[in-house]
């Protein structure tokens, strides 16, 4: 095998004692899903920071030409190990591609994401390849025999050679359960030259329930950031709470339906915890300002298969909550399973639930998965919906552009339309956003993480961001830092 070096980027560390790296990007560079990053270990071998699905427009250009815009279209044989942040589907999508392709070696990710990752697989694989139990099955067990659980904190040995030595630490990202930014230290044995490089993977807000708030690491020479909101700021948690129960009170006076399209892993059981302390605070009070049923009585709807075996699996994962919902867990408290929940499991169970909703004025909230409306169970809702002035649809999370999410966002508001399955669909419903429920940090904390480590990184690669997202979080980098790092 020749060397690779000539097909990275090239990364100059240090002014005395440098140190070249380098690395490439498969996705995520100049959009913001599809994440995956390659960085070269020594000049044969590599490491793969994630293997994301493309979505919404960042797929376009592919298809138009009769390209899968997920097919692995790099070599796999230098791949010492695949190191997955977090089992978002921007972030995994591709691993069945990544298998095909010939990829043999290890999974390296957290012990809540090796719990939670076949989960992921398995839906996708159902979706994009088969439903046969047989192959589905040998599958999975290929996926289980590769993964590495690697707790946080613990060192990984990537490469140990007489020229190299590299090794991984994974540290808690605070995005969804599981979540990790990933720590790279290699050391050059001949000039005893040391850098750190630091994957941020998708990072937290510093609010978020059932997860701690992520701790920038100790050091990063070249810091690779995710930018997805580097140009906004999240509502306080006091503030999106109160929203969320006015939106609650409105459709109890109008006899409407909450539709909150989710993912089903993180914002679903964020969503779920919120409601539960809504619920809880409210108790058997009646809505603000008029007679009525009380808030307990109102019903939280899940339906999604996959958010259903997700949210179990949650709860199973209660050594990794943070101390907030383990309070409430010793209080007698469940914020994942209470009594004004119904999980809708079947197909024909869901499609009664969407024509009762439609056809009575019982008002409910409904969580119902894709997050960015391209496909799954909130389509059916929406095609209901969306023409109806008592309804709302409620976005807590990012819409990517092209996505039919992202055309409700942004034409709702307008009285416009959006295109669901080929229909043309007259928006009429009410269309809310609340930022603070994104399961990205933002501005301020992505700020925050590359500036409040005790050593300044020297260079810092942005990518999983809008062009106006990486320029703006740019500027505010720079401000901080000054323009001696190099931000780009």
């Amino acid at each position: 095998m020749g060397s690779l070096v000539p097909d990275y980027d090239r990364i100059v560390l240090g002014d005395k004692e440098k140190m070249v790296v380098r690395m490439r990007h498969h996705g995520a560079r100049d959009g913001v899903t599809g994440s995956c990053h390659q960085l070269l270990l020594d000049d044969r071998k590599s490491l793969l920071v994630d293997c994301g699905l493309f979505q919404g427009a960042e797929t376009e250009s592919d298809a138009g030409r009769g390209v899968d815009p997920n097919h692995i279209d790099f070599p796999v044989a230098d791949i010492v190990a695949l190191v997955v942040t977090h089992v978002h589907i921007d972030h995994v999508g591709r691993i069945p591609w990544l298998l095909t392709a010939g990829y043999t070696g290890p999974i390296i990710c957290s012990q809540p994401s090796a719990e939670l990752l076949p989960l992921v697989l398995e839906d996708a694989f159902r979706l994009s390849v088969t439903t046969r139990a047989d192959v589905v099955s040998n599958y999975l067990d290929m996926v289980k025999s590769r993964l590495v659980p690697l707790a946080y904190k613990s060192c990984y040995t990537l490469l140990d050679t007489a020229e190299r030595q590299v090794r991984i630490k994974l540290q808690r990202a605070g995005h969804i359960m599981g979540s990790a930014y990933v720590e790279c230290d290699i050391l050059d044995k001949k000039t005893r030259i040391s850098k750190r490089i630091v994957f941020s993977g998708d990072l937290g807000a510093p609010w978020a329930p059932l997860l701690p708030a992520p701790q920038p690491p100790f050091r990063a020479d070249l810091l690779v950031l995710e930018s997805t909101y580097g140009d906004r700021l999240h509502e306080e948690r006091r503030t999106r709470r109160e929203r969320l129960q006015a939106l609650i009170a409105k459709a109890m006076r109008d006899g409407g339906t909450v539709l909150i399209p989710a993912f089903s892993i993180g914002r679903t059981q964020e969503i779920l915890y919120e409601l539960e302390e809504i619920m809880h605070r409210n108790g058997d009070k009646k809505r603000t300002g008029s007679a009525g049923p009380p808030f307990t009585d109102f019903q939280v709807i899940l339906d999604s298969p996959l958010a259903d075996r997700i949210t179990d699996a949650y709860r199973e994962l209660k050594p990794w909550w943070d101390k907030e919902a383990l309070k409430k867990l010793a209080g007698g408290r469940n914020p994942l399973d209470f009594p004004q929940l119904l999980t809708v499991s079947s197909h024909d169970a869901h499609l009664k639930m969407v024509e009762e909703l439609h056809r009575t004025r019982r008002p409910a909230i409904v969580v119902a998965g894709s997050g960015m409306c391209t496909g799954g169970r909130v389509v059916n809702y929406l095609k209901e919906m969306l023409g109806g002035a008592r309804h709302c649809v409620l976005f807590v999370g990012y819409q990517a552009v092209g996505t039919p999410g992202r055309d409700i966002q942004q034409y709702g508001p307008k009285g416009g339309y959006v295109y669901l399955d080929g229909e043309k669909v007259t928006i009429r419903a009410q269309i809310e956003t609340i930022g603070g429920y994104s399961a990205h940090a933002d501005q301020a904390g992505l700020v925050r993480f590359a500036t409040r480590m005790r050593h300044t990184p020297e260079a810092i690669r942005l990518v999983h961001g809008e062009e106006g997202a990486k320029a703006t979080l740019k500027e505010a980098i720079v401000a901080e830092l000054g323009a001696g790092v190099v931000v780009g």
